[in-house]
C-alpha cells in the first residue's frame, strides 16, 4: 500500500502550483495568448502543458504549507510576477492601436469602430487593422516563443521564495507605461503630418474661393490622403515595431532580473 505524508503532499503540490500560478498569469495577460477570443480551457491546458515540462527543472521549492499565510503570500507573488511580465508585452500593442486610433480620429473615421474581442469593446477601424499587423509581426518573429522562454527561465533569475519583484521594479513598468502615448505619437506622425498640410491647404482654399463646398471636399480628400500616406509609411513600420518588441523584451526580463535569454 502506498502512503503519502501530508508533508510529502504538501511538497508535490508546491512543486506545481506556485510554478502554474505564474505561468498562467503570464498566459492570461500576455497578448496574443491572452487574447478573449481564446478558450479559457486552452489558456489553462496550455499553462498546464508548460508547468509540467518545467517544474522538473526547478530547484526544490520552499517546505511551506501552500493553504498557510506563507503559502498564500507565496501564491500571490506568483501571480504579480506573471501579470507584470505580460503587461509589459501588452503595453506594446496598446501604443500601436493608440497610433491608430490617432490616425483613424484625424480621417474622420472616428466613427468606424469594429468590436475589439481583445479589450472586450469597440475600437477604431484602423487600430485594429493596425493591431492585426502587430500580431502578425509578432508571431514573424516568434515573440510568443520568447514569452514563454522568459518565464519558463524566470524560475531561475527569480526563484520561488517569499522575495518577489521589488519596489524599482514597479517605477520600471509604471515608467514604461508612457510608451503608450510615446510609441502611438510617433507611429502616426507620418500621417497626422500629411493631415495637417492638407488641412492647412483646404483653410487657404476656403478662403480663397468661399463658394467652395468645403465639407463636401475636405471629407473624401483628408480620407483619401491619409490611406494613402498609410499604405506609403507600413514598410516603415517594421523598424519601428522591432523596436517596440525589443524593448517589451528587454522590460520583460527586467522584471524577473533575467540578463539574457538562453534558447535550448
Amino acid at each position: 500500500m502506498i502512503s503519502i505524508t501530508t508533508a510529502e503532499l504538501y511538497a508535490l503540490l508546491s512543486a506545481f502550483l506556485w510554478p502554474f500560478s505564474r505561468i498562467l498569469a503570464l498566459v492570461a495577460t500576455a497578448p496574443i495568448l491572452g487574447n478573449p477570443s481564446v478558450p479559457i480551457r486552452a489558456k489553462i491546458g496550455l499553462a498546464i502543458l508548460i508547468t509540467v515540462l518545467v517544474a522538473p527543472t526547478l530547484d526544490e521549492p520552499p517546505q511551506v504549507d501552500p493553504a498557510s499565510e506563507i503559502g498564500l503570500l507565496i501564491l500571490l507573488q506568483q501571480v504579480i510576477i506573471g501579470t507584470a511580465v505580460g503587461f509589459a508585452m501588452r503595453i506594446v500593442f496598446v501604443a500601436i492601436e493608440m497610433a491608430g486610433e490617432i490616425i483613424g480620429l484625424q480621417m474622420g473615421l472616428g466613427f468606424a469602430t469594429i468590436i475589439d474581442p481583445q479589450n472586450s469593446g469597440q475600437i477604431p477601424l484602423i487600430g485594429r487593422f493596425l493591431g492585426l499587423i502587430a500580431s502578425l509581426a509578432f508571431l514573424a518573429i516568434d515573440g510568443h516563443l520568447i514569452m514563454l522562454a522568459i518565464i519558463s527561465q524566470s524560475f531561475t533569475a527569480l526563484p520561488i521564495g517569499t522575495t518577489g519583484i521589488n519596489t524599482p521594479i514597479f517605477i520600471a513598468i509604471a515608467d514604461w507605461g508612457k510608451e503608450i502615448f510615446l510609441s502611438g505619437l510617433q507611429l502616426s506622425l507620418p500621417v497626422l503630418a500629411a493631415l495637417l498640410i492638407t488641412n492647412l491647404t483646404l483653410g487657404i482654399l476656403s478662403r480663397a474661393a468661399p463658394q467652395l463646398n468645403i465639407f463636401a471636399v475636405g471629407f473624401p480628400l483628408t480620407l483619401g490622403i491619409g490611406w494613402l500616406v498609410l499604405a506609403l509609411a507600413m514598410p516603415f513600420f517594421a523598424p519601428v515595431l522591432e523596436r517596440l518588441f525589443e524593448n517589451g523584451f528587454n522590460v520583460m526580463m527586467e522584471i524577473v532580473s533575467l540578463p539574457d535569454i538562453n534558447f535550448p
